[in-house]
């Protein structure tokens, strides 16, 4: 059964209860926190009861017009605000802050969300930062964001910090385990999500299996050496990743095969993100220096911000195994 968001984010629902029951609204929150932690439906929730036409201490009716329409999406009160592309732009504010400022709104709180607010570039989050500084009648901003540092120091000291706890990890693998998911594949997925819902239907996607396996067989013909690594990219990884949205998971595994063979190495008892590769990762731990791996690390971010550029995908791999061969990064 899927818990909601009250019973997943206690603390944090004690919390935005208290604030709207004591009449403390604040202006401009941050919600942070690791993907899979209830940030938006937290924010949908506050939103409910900062809306809602009978709120019952401290928490939405969920019946009433206001509600529904908020479940819905369709309140026009409320604002919600993605990343374009790779970011959200400057226009994307501007069209925010120029429609928060007319009329047309029904009475009551007016809301505005931002989801990836780590995604915001320069000029963006200069933007928000000077509407953040003049908040104009009954307006609430909810900055949602996985990277809480990343957020500029002086949009941050404007927002009330509210921290999202992720369940353990032991516990959410076990969760994983018990839906008839191997151990191993249970392990990644608690890596790359802390909801319990989306690690499950994550673990039983083939496409994200053969993301996995594909992977893995990198690692492998990059240690054999790079002609084989180069090939293997020409013959197998762009025909396996082929959408844009897969590279970027196949980055990330990428990145926590690194993490793992720097854990092994470090001795850590922690669980690893892939398990069942415990005796090959530790025979590389072995050959790798601390700071060859730190340069395959910081290369594979590197290639995760070229990934939105408009670089060819399979330029982008080559180049990254040639990275990752030499542990040098290539201007």
């Amino acid at each position: 059964m899927k818990q909601s968001i009250v019973e997943r984010q206690q603390p944090v629902i004690e919390r935005l209860k208290t604030s709207f029951l004591n009449k403390r609204i604040g202006h401009a929150y941050l919600f942070d926190g690791e993907r899979g932690t209830g940030k938006e439906e937290a924010s949908l929730f506050f939103s409910k009861l900062l809306l809602c036409e009978s709120p019952g201490n401290g928490v939405p009716c969920e019946t009433c017009s206001a509600c529904r329409r908020v479940e819905s999406g369709n309140h026009p009160n409320i604002t919600m605000i993605r990343p374009d592309g790779q970011d959200i732009k400057k226009d994307q504010m501007s069209a925010l802050i120029m429609k928060m400022t007319k009329k047309g709104f029904e009475p009551g709180r007016k809301i505005y969300i931002i989801v990836r607010a780590e995604r915001m570039n320069v000029s963006a989050a200069n933007t928000l930062l000077k509407y953040l500084e003049e908040p104009e009648g009954e307006v609430t901003a909810i900055l949602l964001t996985e990277s809480y540092q990343t957020i500029l120091q002086t949009i941050r000291s404007r927002c009330q910090r509210v921290t999202f706890l992720p369940p353990s990890r032991e516990e959410l693998i076990a969760a994983v385990v018990q839906q008839g998911i191997n151990s191993s594949m249970a392990a990644t997925v608690a890596t790359i999500t802390a909801n319990v819902e989306e690690a499950i239907s994550l673990a039983g996607d083939e496409q994200f299996a053969q993301i996995r396996k594909t992977v893995l067989k990198l690692i492998e013909a990059s240690d054999r050496n790079v002609n084989e690594a180069l090939l293997f990219i020409q013959t197998d990884w762009t025909v396996s990743i082929k959408e844009k949205e897969d590279v970027e998971r196949g980055l990330d595994l990428l990145l926590y095969v690194y993490r793992d063979i720097v854990s092994l190495k470090a001795g850590l008892t922690s669980t690893l993100t892939f398990p069942d590769q415990q005796q090959f990762f530790s025979s590389l731990s072995m050959k790798l220096t601390y700071s060859q791996l730190s340069a395959r690390m910081e290369a594979v971010l590197q290639a995760k911000k070229k990934l939105y550029s408009n670089m060819n995908r399979t330029l982008l791999m080559e180049q990254l195994v040639l990275n990752l061969q030499e542990g040098l990064m290539l201007v």
